[in-house]
This record gives C-alpha cells, sequence and structure tokens, in this order.
C-alpha cells in the first residue's frame, strides 16, 4: 500500500522556514503543520515570529494558537493534534507540510515514536527530587534499575531529570519506559527540505529579527498577557523573549540588556536545533537558506523525490 507523502521544512530559527512552507504550500496545494513548540500559545505572536495573519491566510496552518498559555502542552499534545491534522489534510487530497525547528516534535512526528500521554506528577517528582539531594543521583538510578532495567542501562544516571520521568512513567502506565521508546511504522513518506545559512549570517539575521520583535511591541505583548492572568511564572512565558521582557518588567535589567540577552539565548538555540538535524545528510535534502531561487531549488527537491 501507498503511504500519502508528506514535505517537511526544519532548519534553525530565523533561516526562512515559514516563509519557504508557504510557497511550497501556494505550488503543490498544500497545507502548512506549525512544529514550532511556542506557536501553539495563542496571544504570544510578536515573541514567537508566529506567522502574521496575511501569511496565514495563503496558506492555511495547523497548531498555530492550539493552546492558552496556560495549559501544559506536551510532545504527546502535539502528536495527537498533528496525527489528526495530517489526516484531515490528506482526506480532502490536500499535501501535508509540516514546518519548524523544534526537532523532538519533527522527529516524533515522521518517526513513529510512542509517546506516553503521563502528566507530570508533582509529588512523585519532588520525592524523587528530594532523594536525589539527599542521597544522591545513584539513588534515584537505582530505583528506575529496580523497575526498568532496561531505561537504566540506557540513561545516563547523572541526569536526574530524564531518570525521574522514566520513573514517571512506569508508575503511571504499569509498563516499562523502555517499551515506550519504540517506534511505529510512520504513516507518510516524508521529503525534508533543510535550510542552511553560515552562523554569522544566521546570527545577523537574528540579532535584527530581535530588534524587529521590540520595535513591532514585544514589551507591550508581555504586559498584556501579564493583564490577562499568565504571569511569568507560567511554562509558556519561560520562552526566549518572554523570560527576558519579564526580567526587565521587573527591574531587573534595562531594556538593551534585554535585548542582549534574548540575542545570546536565540544563538544558543540555534546551535542546539541545528544538533537535531545536522547529521542527517541521508533524510535531508539541504538548501541555503539565502539562495535568491531557494523555493525553485526546494519544488525540483519534490519533484525528485515525488
Amino acid at each position: 500500500m501507498t503511504r500519502p507523502r508528506l514535505v517537511a521544512v526544519v532548519g534553525a530559527t530565523a533561516t526562512g522556514k515559514t516563509a519557504l512552507a508557504i510557497a511550497l504550500a501556494e505550488h503543490v496545494g498544500g497545507e502548512i503543520v506549525n512544529v514550532d513548540s511556542r506557536q501553539v500559545y495563542r496571544g504570544m505572536d510578536v515573541g514567537t515570529a508566529k506567522p502574521t495573519p496575511a501569511e496565514q491566510a495563503r496558506a492555511r496552518h495547523w497548531l498555530v494558537d492550539a493552546a492558552a498559555p496556560d495549559e501544559v502542552f506536551t510532545l504527546a499534545s502535539f502528536l495527537d493534534l498533528a496525527r489528526a491534522a495530517l489526516d484531515d489534510i490528506t482526506s480532502r487530497g490536500r499535501r501535508p507540510i509540516v514546518a519548524g525547528g523544534t526537532g523532538q516534535y519533527v522527529w516524533a512526528l515522521l518517526e513513529g515514536w510512542r509517546v506516553p500521554r503521563v502528566p507530570p506528577d508533582a509529588a512523585l517528582r519532588a520525592e524523587l527530587a528530594a532523594l536525589a539531594a539527599r542521597d544522591g543521583a545513584a539513588a534515584v538510578a537505582a530505583e528506575l534499575r529496580r523497575i526498568d532495567p532496561a531505561s537504566a542501562d540506557t540513561i545516563d544516571a547523572a541526569n536526574v531529570r530524564r531518570v525521574i520521568r522514566a520513573i514517571e512513567v512506569t508508575r503511571a502506565t504499569g509498563r516499562p519506559f523502555s517499551e515506550w521508546r519504540q517506534r511505529d511504522e510512520p504513516a507518510f513518506d516524508a521529503t525534508i527540505i533543510g535550510l542552511r545559512m553560515e552562523r554569522p549570517a544566521l546570527y545577523a539575521r537574528i540579532d535584527a529579527r530581535v530588534d524587529a520583535m521590540l520595535a513591532a511591541g514585544l514589551v507591550d505583548e508581555v504586559q498584556r498577557l501579564s493583564a490577562g492572568g499568565y504571569a511569568c511564572d507560567l511554562a509558556a512565558m519561560s520562552g526566549i523573549g518572554y523570560r527576558q521582557v519579564c526580567e526587565y518588567l521587573r527591574g531587573e535589567c534595562t531594556l538593551a540588556e534585554a535585548a542582549a540577552r534574548i540575542k545570546t539565548e536565540t544563538h544558543r538555540l540555534a546551535r542546539m536545533q541545528h544538533t537535531w538535524f545536522r547529521d542527517d545528510d541521508r533524510r535531508i535534502t539541504w538548501l541555503d537558506a539565502l539562495a535568491p531561487d531557494l523555493a525553485a531549488q526546494a519544488v525540483a527537491a519534490l519533484g525528485a523525490t515525488t
């Protein structure tokens, strides 16, 4: 049985994924599934570089504004919504285009990861964190080995957060966390286009975008969110841009210092995003993000794999 095809546009922040995805959607009759973990939140538009209303009018976007900033939005939440979106798009004869830089989301969707629907257990996490503080990371790792030796063999005992999550999932589901790390056969064949840019050019683009966000009202956006009951201590508000503006609004830094911190943290984010994709030349067709004929190259890449 022939599996449906989808297109994925991946790469670091500020490489132009949104613009290319829209161009491809217009060319192939597609709809875009957002794979950015911050653009899912309503009201967080400027600081997440969310597609503008005009851009969204050119191609339908899914998983944009999918959750309130105070909702818990997990990888499992994303997969449930994204898979439903892909089914809807293909059922109408449209072409799904997955676009974004959250590497975990991208590969979980394309590789058929099994992800447990287990919300955080605050009491258990506090108990195990206290155990680690009192007796060391090895004590928590010993508990994981008792209930799931396979996971204990593969998870670094020093990574207490991951060890605790494995224990949490195993206890909640009654199945070893190691079983959840298996994968199902993907439902789609994917053509993956990656956008690359030399680091100096990328950093310059990031810095210009941060300046543009501040000019476009990022501080006002954070103030509106706070006035709407979405406090700075929410997980959604810990994202780059929002966290630093909150620091500015609390008087902990100047606006210029906040801007510099946003730029530095976004540079770091771009490097982290790159690690999710950098060694996968077999599956990813890499294109120069600054190529004047980028869209034409991307269309040609689709033709070569269709």
